[in-house]
């Protein structure tokens, strides 16, 4: 089993840890904004996906500082950094106590525990470790429970023991198989992931971040409704391409539209010629846990798609060289 197996391995553990977390008591907030970057800010994703399902909102923010909206409209700010020092999010905390915004954070240390210190903040220790595209289940359940203790959305733990249990399930069975004949497929392709929207949208993010990161690999992700109004017709011009330089991947969820479920069939039929390289439907009743199924089976997929390029999916080195050049 390779290193980042073996992190994969431990969701279910950080989804339970994050069940049984105690959180800080927060402002009481009707929104809220997560701000964060790449395997941190993924937090904010599955944030906002569960809020949706509850018919709460909240917004997330992958850049520096806050939008100008959040100046106006005040929502509870949750800064996510798995190392304290992401410097987006690091500039979005400053920002935030400049305005006067409510904000609660978490990390393994860094800027972001000496801010939390010094100005009075809430913040969550995150468990050190694992790389941050490996802590989600830390990091996105301690999103979900200081936002339950500001009130923005409801209560979590029973969700993120349910979606622990389906994820082990899914590890300890199909969700291997699945990986392994979808990275199959996507050998030498470029993959693209298509999702309705909601918590299928959510994990095709996922599912393409993680090719990047653990898999090297150019991938891509669209959502429908929206690609049946311009990608689409884009398969049309070099019908070569889709035929032996792509994959993609249908990603559904129970709670889809019913008319998004209706075109995904139809769009598949539509891309005459285009390498399919698989579909997963979610698993699970509650929101996190179909979300968490689908996570899984991608972080596996972007593990095998490594393994079959001889590539070890855990070293990031391109990004550690573009901060050496930033600090520079």
């Amino acid at each position: 089993m390779s290193g980042m197996r073996d992190l994969i391995a431990e969701l279910p553990e950080q989804l339970r840890w994050s069940a049984n977390l105690a959180p800080p008591d927060m402002p009481f907030a009707d929104e809220a904004l997560v701000i964060g970057m790449g395997g941190s800010g993924v937090a904010g994703d599955v944030a906002a996906a569960f809020a949706e399902s509850q018919g709460r909102r909240v917004a997330v923010h992958k850049s520096y500082g806050v939008p100008a909206w959040a100046v106006a409209t005040r929502p509870l700010i949750i800064a996510v950094s798995h190392s304290g020092n992401t410097e987006e999010t690091v500039s979005g905390v400053k920002a935030s106590i400049t305005d006067g915004l409510p904000v609660g954070s978490m990390s393994t240390g860094g800027a972001l525990a000496e801010m939390a210190a010094q100005y009075g903040i809430p913040h969550v220790e995150i468990p050190a470790g694992p790389q941050p595209r490996a802590a989600i289940g830390y990091l996105s359940g301690a999103v979900l429970r200081l936002l339950e203790s500001s009130g923005v959305i409801g209560a979590t733990a029973t969700g993120l023991f349910e979606a622990a249990d389906v994820v082990e399930s899914l590890l300890d069975g199909e969700a291997q198989k699945a990986a392994e004949d979808i990275a199959a497929q996507l050998e030498g392709r470029i993959a693209v992931i298509y999702g309705g929207t909601g918590i299928a949208a959510t994990a095709a993010g996922r599912w393409k971040t993680q090719i990047n990161e653990n898999g090297k690999a150019p991938a891509y992700w669209s959502v429908l409704p929206e690609l049946d109004h311009n990608e689409l017709v884009g398969w049309t011009a070099f019908p070569e391409l889709g035929r032996d330089s792509v994959g993609v991947v249908f990603l559904s969820d129970r709670g889809d539209h019913p008319r998004v479920v209706r075109r995904a069939g139809l769009t598949r039929e539509l891309m005459q010629g285009v390498a399919i390289a698989g579909a997963v439907a979610s698993r699970g009743e509650g929101a996190l846990a179909r979300l968490f199924s689908l996570i899984v089976v991608g972080d596996l997929v972007s593990v095998a798609v490594a393994e079959h390029a001889g590539i070890d999916p855990v070293p990031v080195e391109t990004i550690e060289e573009l901060k050496r050049r930033l600090a520079e």
